[in-house]
Formats: structure tokens, C-alpha cells, sequence
């Protein structure tokens, strides 16, 4: 059967907003992940996408005059597609080293789906985006990505950050890369913006889950981006320390690039709504499959009087009362550090895992590996 332009571009779309890479492999079909980008791209949009390379880093650009030879449009028709994309936040725009503009898809993590959600708002192609990924995802809010034999070896491209307060700095010779504070503070441009997950949640589920929803933030060129969209608020230093206050007070795990260096956002999830911390909590794939964690709890039995605290606060369900002391299951720790401050005979600490190296240095480094790894580059 003959294939038309149209369904051709879009199919390709679809495979590469499929891919690994580009983070939509739960999709349970290629029908649904087709009606999405449908949804969200029209033909020619579909037809000028397809051509761009996908860079082994995010936020990679490539100028127009690498584009436009490769798409069967007259080259100023190809721009105004591409700007046009750029103004409305579905494709990523900026600056290459030698000033040319230049342009990248949005990817995992870095604008696909989330620049449906954060600014907040329930709009109709949000509600959409919303309804088309719950149908696929069978009716559920998380849907568990397929076993992988290599998926707990593999680099994961985020980690898990415990709350400073869980952590003696001292004894446990924490690092600056693993504490939020240093994190902002390599920062030269931070974004506000509301949770994605969250989102999704309140429109397919009705409700709220309780949690606070503007907690995302985003840092530097990503900062950039969603500022200069409209989809979310610039925020200084000061203003970010207050939002991880904040969220350490709503019990919401601190999530970042696995990289030392460069890091572009800090999510704070929550095990209800989240897409990293829900399926954990519901064992749904296991913890070292899913996400870098660097650190594990310990309790103290000589301390731990079973009063439940931290059994309630526990984002991933890992804590029960085990006769007279709290027990914790290491399987699916993640290591946040929620229950330590929470404890109110001080008898819970997060420590180093011993059986864990440590991030890449930099987000470049973090995202080579992740390609050397096995993920797929269209």
C-alpha cells in the first residue's frame, strides 16, 4: 500500500519520539504515540522535523541551513515552520557558539511533553496530551517500561538528592554535587515552572494529590528556554533555596541529572503523581532500573521507638514496623532522606552506598555515556 507524504512524516515522527532517546517507550502502541504527535504537529510541521538530526546532547542546535536541504520546501517556508514552532515552545531555539540561531527537538525530560504543563495551566492541548498518554498507558498513571537486561547497568540520566538535614555532612563526607544548595549555587539563570506530573495528574485524575505544583525548577539554557516561552517565572537564588524548603516540608524527593556538573533542572517528586517515584512505589519496575541512587537509610534499633512516622512519610512505601523498630526494605530505598529529619528520636540516617560508583562529570559526559550505553539516536 502506498504511503502518503503526510503519513510518512508523521509515522517517522512518531519513531523517533518513540525512540529510547527521546523517552516515550511506554507508549503501548505506535497508534497512540501517532495520534499525539497528530495532535501536536500538522503536516508540514511533521514533514520539516523529521529532518533534524537528533544530537547525542540536548539542547544541541542546528542552524538552518543544515535543515533546509533536507526538506523538499523552499528554504524561507522551512524557517517560518521552524520559528513558528520555536515561538510556540514545541521546538527548542537559541544561540550556537558562533551566533548563528539555531534549533533542536525537545526531548526527554527537556521540553517533550512536559511544555504542555509547566505553566500551570489546563489548556485543551494539555487536557489532550493528558487523555492520549493515560489511554495508552492502559488506563493507569504510570505505565512500567519494558525489562531490559542491560537497565540496571545502564547510566541512568537522573538521580535522587537526599534532604541536607538527613545527612551528617561530616560522617558521611557528603560531596557538593549531591546537596540541592551547591546545586543552585553553580546556577547563572534559574526558571519556576509547575510540575509536569502533577499536572497530568490533577487533569486525568480529577484532583489533586495534594503537593505543591510550582516546585520545577529549571537552570541556565533550560532556564533560558522556558522563560523566554512563557512557561515559567525567573526566580533568584534565594527564591530557589526557598522552594526546596519548601519542598522538603511537603515530604517531595529531590531529583537532578545524574552528572555532577551542568545540571539543567531539579524536579521535587512525590510517589502519588511522579513518573520516576510513583512506579517505585508501586513496584513496578525495580529502583536500580529506573534511577541513579547514591544513598540508602540506616536505623538506629537502639533509638527507633516504632511510633510509624517515618512508615507514613515514605514516598516509595519502603519502611514497615517490624515488632519494636521501623524496618527498612534497601531493595526499594531511594535514599531521599524524607523520614530522618521527621524522626523524632533522631534515630534514622542516610548513608553513602557502597555498592554504587559515582555520576559522570559533567552533563556532556553524562549524555555520551547514555548513547554509548545502548540508547538509540535517530
Amino acid at each position: 500500500m502506498e504511503i502518503s507524504l503526510k503519513e510518512d512524516s508523521f509515522d517517522k515522527l512518531s519513531m523517533i519520539l518513540s525512540s529510547t532517546d527521546m523517552y516515550l517507550p511506554w507508549f503501548k502502541s505506535k497508534e497512540d504515540v501517532n495520534e499525539l504527535v497528530r495532535t501536536i504537529f500538522n503536516e508540514k510541521e511533521a514533514q520539516v522535523l523529521v529532518t533534524l538530526p537528533i544530537r547525542r546532547i540536548p539542547m544541541d542546535l542546528v542552524t538552518l541551513d543544515e535543515i533546509a536541504p533536507n526538506v523538499d520546501l523552499p528554504k524561507e517556508e522551512v524557517h517560518q515552520i521552524l520559528e513558528k514552532l520555536a515561538s510556540k515552545a514545541l521546538l527548542y531555539s537559541g544561540n550556537t557558539k558562533n551566533g548563528q540561531k539555531g534549533y533542536s527537538l525537545l526531548r526527554r525530560g527537556y521540553g517533550f511533553k512536559q511544555v504542555f504543563y509547566w505553566k500551570g495551566e489546563k489548556t485543551p492541548e494539555a487536557i489532550k496530551v493528558a487523555e492520549i498518554t493515560k489511554r495508552s498507558y492502559g488506563g493507569n498513571l504510570f505505565q512500567a517500561p519494558p525489562p531490559s537486561e542491560n537497565a540496571k547497568n545502564a547510566v541512568k540520566g537522573y538521580r535522587y538528592l537526599p534532604i541536607n538535614k538527613s545527612v551528617d555532612i561530616v560522617k558521611q563526607s557528603v560531596y557538593p554535587y549531591e546537596m540541592m544548595e551547591e546545586v543552585i549555587a553553580k546556577t547563572k539563570k534559574i526558571a519556576l515552572a509547575h510540575c509536569p506530573c502533577r499536572m497530568r495528574f490533577e487533569i486525568t485524575e480529577g484532583q489533586s494529590c495534594g503537593h505543591p505544583l510550582e516546585v520545577c525548577m529549571k537552570f541556565d539554557e533550560l532556564a533560558e528556554f522556558l522563560i523566554k516561552s512563557g512557561l515559567g517565572r525567573e526566580i533568584n537564588k534565594a527564591e530557589a533555596l526557598d522552594v526546596i524548603r519548601k519542598s522538603d516540608e511537603a515530604g517531595l524527593v529531590h531529583f537532578v541529572e545524574n552528572s555532577k556538573d551542568g545540571i539543567k533542572h531539579n524536579c521535587n517528586c512525590c510517589g502519588c503523581a511522579c513518573w520516576n517515584v510513583g512506579p517505585i512505589r508501586k513496584r513496578m519496575i525495580p529502583r536500580d532500573m529506573m534511577m541513579a541512587t547514591y544513598f540508602i537509610r540506616e536505623t538506629d534499633t537502639d533509638r527507633c521507638d516504632a511510633c510509624s512516622t517515618c512508615v507514613n512519610i515514605c514516598p516509595v512505601e519502603a519502611v514497615q514496623i517490624d515488632g519494636d523498630c521501623s524496618s527498612v526494605d534497601k531493595e526499594w530505598c531511594i535514599g531521599c532522606g524524607v523520614c530522618a529529619p521527621r524522626c523524632p528520636n533522631e534515630a534514622i540516617t542516610i548513608v553513602r552506598r557502597t555498592d554504587v560508583g559515582t555520576p559522570p562529570e559533567d552533563f556532556e559526559t553524562l549524555h555520551t555515556q547514555m548513547m554509548e550505553g545502548g540508547f538509540k539516536q535517530y
